[in-house]
């Protein structure tokens, strides 16, 4: 149950505040997490499943929804279910998903990715190790990786092949390729995923970029991510936001740090990025001593530190869970937009019910009308019968 809480005026509630960025206006500052189904087609194509998933956070009433890491490349793909817009027919189905969303009042932005040499894996719940002849005998075939080197992603994985300035190129045309498409779909936002140990992280992180060339060493290891950035807004409308999601640290102590962040952040963002929505983790950090401990709002530093040192608009993710929690986040200025994950799957309504605890909707009016009404009623009565 949702209690309501009566020591806060609803009109000081920044969650429910309107946020805009470019042309674009979010209804509230709540944002679903992109979170990966592994439920494509093998041809990268969005089903019924889709639409129910991302159906369901629109009418919770999150003000934007991002979806799941969405491949640029047929080999960038994280496993043999992810979504794609490396296609002109890939364009349609997802397109329906978009279509839906936006008749229930809420926006919808696409991740686009790229898994490098963390490609060709099976889904978590089925061990999460790299696709072999025993899956290619069920119709799965594993694919050649590619990365900044030919290392592998660890010991007794195959290797990745090492991409040359060439193959570069082509990954940065896919990207800007897929930003053409995700306009067609209708899509509200782009994010580019350059977190988590993923092909743009692979560069950008000392521990797997060891590259001598102009995408290596201190001054080049962003080089593809600026390149990245460059190509999907020179195919994105100007009046439609560009997200970057960023590993701000790849671990405590280790790697990619916070510093490099807010470099790479100011760089971005003077190239047409508009918001960083930050995470951390990359192919060797976040385990064991290199992890941060997970607490409540365990990674809300981060968007704190890039927010106040690059001068950039943030979201904050992670174990973020309560209202109030939400809402102190946003008060005390450390970031412009809540991300909300498991716990949205573990309640795709969570916004409608933030909504009620801060008493912004008490008679239901921004549900969809053919549920606030029924719910009015049943509020009404409750009263009455008290």
């Amino acid at each position: 149950m949702i209690y309501k809480n009566s020591l806060m005026s609803s009109q000081n509630i920044l969650l429910f505040t309107p946020f805009k960025v470019r042309d674009l206006e979010l209804s509230n500052r709540i944002m679903i997490s992109p979170m990966c189904t592994y439920q494509a087609k093998l041809d990268g194509n969005a089903h019924d499943t889709h639409l129910v998933h991302y159906g369901q956070f629109a009418l919770g009433g999150a003000g934007l929804i991002m979806t799941e890491a969405t491949a640029v490349e047929a080999r960038g793909r994280i496993s043999a279910g992810d979504l794609g817009l490396w296609a002109d027919d890939q364009v349609e189905p997802i397109k329906r998903v978009v279509d839906f969303v936006h008749q229930q009042g809420s926006k919808i932005g696409v991740q686009l990715a790229h898994a490098g040499i963390k490609a060709s894996t099976r889904p978590p719940w089925e061990g999460n190790g790299f696709l072999d002849e025993s899956d290619a005998s069920i119709g799965i075939k594993p694919w050649q990786t590619c990365g900044p080197t030919d290392k592998p992603l660890a010991n007794g994985w195959p290797s990745p092949i090492a991409l040359t300035k060439r193959d570069i190129q082509i990954v940065v045309d896919a990207w800007g390729a897929a930003a053409a498409r995700a306009n067609l779909a209708g899509f509200d936002v782009i994010e580019i995923h350059g977190a988590h140990g993923y092909l743009i992280s692979e560069f950008l992180s000392p521990l797997t970029n060891t590259r001598t060339d102009e995408y290596g060493g201190d001054n080049g290891r962003t080089r593809l991510a600026c390149e990245i950035v460059e190509a999907v807004r020179a195919n994105w409308p100007r009046s439609k936001p560009l997200f970057f999601r960023m590993s701000v640290i790849e671990g405590v102590g280790v790697g990619w740090s916070l510093d490099d962040s807010v470099k790479l952040a100011k760089k971005i963002n003077g190239l047409g990025v508009d918001l960083i929505d930050c995470s951390s983790g990359g192919v060797i950090g976040m385990q064991g001593k290199f992890a941060i401990p997970r607490t409540p709002g365990y990674q809300v530093f981060l968007a704190a530190g890039v927010r106040e040192k690059a001068k950039v608009a943030t979201s904050a993710v992670g174990l973020i869970t309560k209202p109030k929690q939400a809402e102190a986040i946003l008060q005390a200025g450390q970031a412009d937009l809540i991300t909300i994950g498991r716990e949205a799957l573990n309640n795709p309504y969570w916004p409608r019910h933030a909504a009620a605890y801060f008493n912004v909707d008490e008679h239901f009016e921004n549900w969809p009308a053919r549920l606030g009404w029924w719910l009015d009623k049943r509020a009404v009565m409750s009263k009455a019968s008290r």
